[in-house]
């Protein structure tokens, strides 16, 4: 279930009433656990198994990290965690590099991997893989230490708001606050049905329509020219954001329907003025998780700028790959990795020039980083979505001017045009208009009279059903 389908507005309706009817907590939260459960299994009843095996023995283990504080235990958590992993997402992408580089060195090799290691990723699998090790972590660090019950481990990982993708939580989120879930009341339905129609403007009216764009631009390669590159490459940054945030805002605004508060994931990221701010405002809960996780338990910026590099690059390597079994998200993750580290040359070039924050030299300097930080994540994103180097490198020559198109360059409508200008203009204003709603508040709404909510409320959802793409499922559910 999408949740800007039909079928899911169906489950949550019912989900609300009956949670609605639930007499005390122990009851809501058997009545979330279990409406969870069921949301995973209409995907694919067979990968609920998965999920609960993988419940069940991440139980287990959380316990003996928290009795023990033992390393050893941890390492031994994390490592069965990455081999199920590794199994479900890269045994076929191994198994073909391994191939590729036997017959590079002129040794026989079958042509690719069986068939049989090509199986579907189980949905969500990295999200809830990754919130189970947040509660090892900081069990074994001290950070969060308090012994969970089966029931309310369960519900922790498989919360349907975030189950699919995130946002990632620690334990000291979410746990709680599952031990807490109050009645129904009417604010949090409020503030959450607006949070969520803004995510379900921005998968339905923006995300669901740029997917064409990008779907035709990347789909034929050779037959784009530097007009036709740009606005398919536009296209892409512009839908990953909308689907990607949308789904955040949707989650965010699911959950505190039932008075559970999640973080923001994403927070103006295409207004960055460096690839260090475009990272604290990008998937926020999954660049934390690295940086807390990965890159300090690495050593971070302690150690020196070389070893610090190192450690950058490598966190951006292992976030490119977590985002898929392909050398492309490798490349995304290394280019990344370099404007963290170039980034970090660059201040320290600057700061022994005497340019500091506030001065004007570092007012023009900040002014020139956002469009050019913006350029950067533009090429980055071509390799995300390219389905190989050879029709990624087409893309980014194409854009460079210097690819001839094959044939009759890819033409674009002017309604397509019109629909990726739209979307630059949101994100160029979403600050503005979310700082209005915060600024003024969203209680003057219900003091509007019923008949004109009903009419905008109508007119919202002739929007959807109108100008609303073909339903797709949101793109991170990949990962």
């Amino acid at each position: 279930m999408i949740f800007s389908s039909f079928s899911f507005f169906v489950f949550l309706a019912a989900t609300l009433g009956l949670y609605a009817l639930a007499r005390n907590q122990r009851e809501r939260a058997g009545l979330m656990l279990a409406a969870s459960l069921i949301f995973y299994a209409s995907w694919k009843p067979a990968y609920l198994l998965l999920l609960l095996a993988s419940l069940a023995i991440n139980h287990r283990l959380y316990g003996r990290v928290l009795a023990t504080r033992s390393r050893a235990w941890l390492v031994f958590a994390v490592t069965l965690n990455l081999v199920f992993l590794g199994a479900a997402k890269y045994l076929a992408f191994l198994t073909e590099t391994l191939f590729t580089l036997l017959g590079l060195a002129g040794l026989a090799a079958p042509a690719g991997a069986p068939e049989w290691m090509h199986w579907a990723l189980p949905l969500g699998v990295s999200f809830y893989t990754f919130h189970m090790l947040s509660a090892m972590f900081d069990a074994y660090r001290g950070v969060w230490a308090q012994e969970v019950s089966f029931a309310r481990w369960c519900l922790y990982v498989t919360f349907f708001p975030h189950l699919i993708a995130g946002p990632i939580l620690r334990p000291g989120q979410l746990i709680d606050q599952l031990g807490e879930l109050a009645p129904l009341n009417a604010a949090n339905l409020r503030l959450g049905g607006v949070i969520f129609a803004a995510g379900l403007v921005k998968k339905t009216l923006f995300a669901d329509n740029l997917a064409p764009i990008a779907d035709a631009a990347f789909a034929s390669p050779a037959s784009l020219d530097a007009a036709s590159a740009w606005l398919g490459t536009l296209a892409f940054a512009f839908q990953i954001y909308f689907d990607f945030s949308g789904y955040s805002e949707m989650a965010i605004g699911l959950a505190l329907f039932f008075g559970v508060t999640l973080p923001r994931n994403f927070l103006y990221p295409y207004l960055s003025r460096n690839p260090t701010e475009f990272w604290r405002r990008w998937h926020i809960t999954l660049s934390t998780w690295l940086r807390d996780y990965l890159y300090i338990a690495l050593g971070g910026n302690r150690h020196g700028t070389l070893r610090t590099s190192v450690n950058l690059m490598t966190t951006m390597l292992l976030g490119g790959l977590w985002h898929g079994a392909s050398w492309t998200f490798v490349v995304w993750g290394a280019l990344h990795g370099s404007y963290l580290i170039g980034h970090r040359a660059l201040t320290a070039a600057f700061r022994s020039l005497g340019v500091v924050p506030g001065s004007t030299a570092s007012q023009v300097l900040s002014a020139a980083g956002l469009p050019l930080t913006f350029l950067l994540v533009l090429v980055t994103w071509v390799f995300f979505r390219a389905t190989g180097f050879a029709d990624a490198w087409m893309v980014l020559t194409a854009m460079a001017g210097v690819h001839e198109a094959t044939g009759a360059p890819l033409q674009f409508r002017l309604y397509e045009v019109g629909i990726v200008a739209l979307s630059a203009a949101l994100i160029a204003f979403e600050p503005v208009l979310v700082h209005r709603v915060q600024q003024h508040g969203i209680g003057g709404w219900w003091r509007v009279p019923f008949p004109l909510r009903g009419v905008a409320y109508a007119s919202l959802a002739l929007a959807v059903i109108a100008f609303g793409g073909t339903t797709q499922k949101f793109i991170y559910f990949d990962f």
